[in-house]
């Protein structure tokens, strides 16, 4: 039996529900809610599976190794030559967390087609759904990702960690502090690309602990969460509600600012006394070479060269036009395929332009934001039922569960916020938004390029874990200052 299609858009305006029984009760808003279209509950228990898939997707990919092996022992029992499974393929993919919300967002386009039909599903896909950000995320990681802009980085940091003895310490120290807050001017993909690149090479290739690894990976997800706060433009939480809030830079530097570069400075030190004994240790690790990625590669019988000052000015360029342009996917897209041009015109001073992993993001951020835009039924009653406190406290768990500028998005159709609440909202969101990979659109880019050094997987108790900490302090920095 097919439910009834509200009249006009999809999903139902926000605006358009009856008043509940009791206006006073949070459940009897949501239980009337879904009473007037139950295609919300259905809708929210995809997410939710979409969600525990996320959880689980660690155990699909150990699977996959298993299957494979037995497998390949099966096929030298016969004397054969081993070849892929695809069982074993099938469940290595699943076990991708990157896919994991397009593979939901399947189920979810078949379930409003057979509920409320094909144009339906296909102007809700289509039309309503903004991918905005998931084309922005996929151009400014590939960008910030090439040789220059990398070279470039390391080249300013290294400046810094030399300062500290340019140990492993002084190098991990360096890239957390000072690149989340890069993040506030290159925006923060660029800022978790360049500072996930760098963290490969000059710490996690010398094979810290478990318990540094997740405590490290929490605590630069944390940091680029609030380091892109210092401006209005860069950080995607703050962008959904600068324009409806009229806040600019000097008014993100008064109230988010100051208090983001203070976080970042006490959770580094309190994460950095707690393992210093380690940190110290993996100065006698062998020294990493000339940052390049792993798969760097020039033209076949070409040596690369030290890049000149021209080419790097150009790629900043690019990644400045991208920047200007991050709400106009046609010309920062544009701009991306120029790009691309040049870097054909100069293969001495690039790497093979790597696009899998920022398509891969993409491809998660874009199946975010179609399960996210059906979530606002639940959320905005949510949050406009809190106090300033409870608020804060609110928008920083239900961050963990979606990604924190949708639920900035959602606080910006809540009648009557004032600027109190509108300040505990978006700073539980950025404070929030280190807790899982699903919680800031930066975090997936960071856990793409990481996840090599966590054995394929990131398991996300050990993210929890490891982000728990410096989001504690964050937490109190931010409503006790």
């Amino acid at each position: 039996m097919s439910i009834a299609p509200v009249p006009g858009s999809f999903p139902r305006p926000l605006d358009s529900y009856p008043p509940p029984p009791d206006p006073s009760s949070l459940l009897s808003t949501l239980a009337s809610r879904v009473e007037t279209d139950p295609f919300n509950a259905v809708a929210t228990a995809i997410f939710l599976l979409a969600i525990v898939h996320t959880f689980a997707a660690g155990r699909f990919a150990r699977l996959s190794h298993q299957v494979q092996h037995r497998h390949d022992e099966r096929a030298r029992a016969r004397g054969e030559r081993p070849r892929p499974s695809v069982l074993a393929e099938l469940l290595h993919f699943v076990g991708e967390v990157e896919v994991v919300f397009g593979l939901w967002a399947v189920v979810l386009f078949a379930a409003i087609a057979l509920s409320m039909g094909w144009e339906t599903a296909k102007g809700y896909f289509n039309g309503t759904v903004n991918y905005t950000e998931p084309l922005f995320v996929v151009v400014i990681m590939a960008l910030a990702s090439t040789r220059p802009v990398v070279v470039f980085a390391e080249g300013a940091l290294r400046r810094l960690a030399d300062a500290g003895g340019g140990t492993p310490a002084a190098w991990w120290v360096s890239i957390l502090t000072i690149g989340p807050l890069l993040g506030s001017f290159i925006t923060e993909p660029a800022a978790m690309t360049i500072c996930a690149l760098l963290l490969g090479r000059q710490f996690y290739d010398r094979e810290p602990s478990a318990a540094l690894k997740y405590a490290t990976l929490g605590l630069l997800f944390v940091n680029v969460s609030i380091g892109g706060t210092l401006t209005h433009f860069a950080a995607p939480p703050v962008l959904m509600v600068a324009r409806p809030f009229s806040w600019d830079t000097p008014y993100m530097l008064l109230h988010f600012g100051w208090r983001a570069a203070l976080a970042i400075a006490v959770s580094t030190l309190a994460c950095y006394l707690l393992f210093r004994k380690e940190l110290s240790r993996l100065a006698s690790s062998p020294s990493p070479d000339e940052v390049e990625q792993p798969d760097d590669a020039a033209a076949p019988g070409e040596a690369l060269l030290p890049v000149p000052a021209w080419v790097t000015v150009v790629h900043l360029g690019f990644i400045g036009w991208t920047v200007l342009t991050a709400h106009y996917p046609a010309l920062f897209i544009g701009g991306f395929l120029f790009f691309v041009g040049f870097a054909l015109a100069t293969p001495m001073y690039q790497q093979r332009l790597e696009l899998r992993t920022p398509l891969l993001v993409g491809f998660f951020l874009g199946g975010l934001v179609i399960h996210g835009g059906l979530q606002g039924w639940w959320i905005a009653p949510v949050l406009g039922s809190l106090t300033a406190f409870p608020l804060f406290a609110g928008s920083m768990v239900l961050t963990a569960f979606n990604d924190n500028a949708l639920i900035t998005y959602l606080a910006t159709l809540v009648p009557n916020l004032g600027e109190e609440l509108r300040l505990a909202v978006v700073q539980g969101a950025v404070v929030g938004g280190g807790l899982t990979v699903i919680a800031n659109a930066p975090n997936p880019a960071g856990q793409a390029l990481l996840r090599r050094f966590f054995g394929g997987a990131v398991s996300p108790l050990g993210l929890l874990a490891g982000a728990i900490g410096p989001t504690l302090l964050t937490a109190a920095i931010f409503r006790l200052f």
